[in-house]
């Protein structure tokens, strides 16, 4: 009876030290991995993260902003190792600056652009007339430094209201602050992702039109793994995450196209 204690016993510290040992070894190999984000891709990524964590055990470190100023803070050496950008120019220019490893960017979202407001009366999804409007401010991502603030301001010119507006724009950092000046009431109307107004699952927030793709230049947005993410498998398995269908179906969830 001693013997056979003293045998399950012996085999159950075995079983013990064997799984404190693969506890050890995920461990080891689980890493982490900086993640530069574009602030309308924000919300989605966080899921993504989640669920990226819960597949490989790697934590994606999200830091959200506009794509034109971390474009500047990447030639300035900040230790970004992937970059999600609101445009595909963007990754293009990386790669040839050196700063990012060629061959690597991939388009992993294309973004929708909306006019929006939170009253749901003041504007439909039948469309909008801006020089028709009363409104003292419309909010939109400053083009210079945000992809979606470029293609506000191509849509309205192709709408022939830029002339009309332009003196009531007001220009966020980015999506994100472009959003909040409308969300707070510092513009009653705003050029925002679809994505921020319209979260899966929820009713749409207030009212909004969808505007149409023939305005602007398609919102392609690209990844593309940063020098200093080249060697960390991290960085590269978040990338092919990207790829996979799990990832895809939440992109799509939050009102991307593909």
């Amino acid at each position: 009876m001693r013997s056979e204690l003293s045998g399950w016993r012996l085999s159950t510290m075995r079983g013990l030290v064997m799984w404190m040992g693969a506890v050890t070894c995920a461990s080891a190999l689980a890493g982490e991995v900086k993640v530069a984000v574009a602030a309308n891709f924000t919300t989605a990524f966080q899921h993504i993260a989640a669920d990226f964590a819960k597949q490989t055990g790697h934590k994606a470190v999200v830091i959200s902003g506009a794509t034109g100023k971390f474009h500047a803070q990447i030639q300035q050496g900040a230790p970004f190792e992937v970059l999600l950008a609101a445009d595909d120019e963007t990754p293009r220019k990386l790669q040839s600056e050196g700063l990012a490893v060629k061959g690597t960017s991939f388009t992993y979202a294309i973004g929708k652009l909306v006019l929006w407001s939170p009253k749901p009366s003041f504007i439909d999804s039948k469309g909008v007339d801006l020089t028709q409007v009363d409104f003292s401010r419309l909010a939109l991502a400053n083009p210079k430094l945000a992809p979606y603030g470029a293609a506000a301001v191509e849509a309205l010119k192709a709408m022939g209201a830029h002339e009309a507006v332009k003196d009531r724009m007001v220009l966020g950092e980015n999506i994100g602050q472009a959003y909040q000046f409308v969300a707070t009431g510092n513009a009653e109307l705003g050029f925002v992702a679809l994505s921020q107004v319209a979260p899966p699952g929820k009713p749409a927030s207030g009212g909004y039109w969808l505007v149409p793709q023939s305005l602007y230049q398609p919102l392609l947005q690209d990844a593309v793994l940063l020098n200093p993410g080249a060697h960390n498998a991290a960085a590269n398995a978040l990338l092919a995450y990207l790829r996979s269908g799990a990832a895809k179906a939440v992109i799509q969830s939050h009102g991307y196209g593909l």
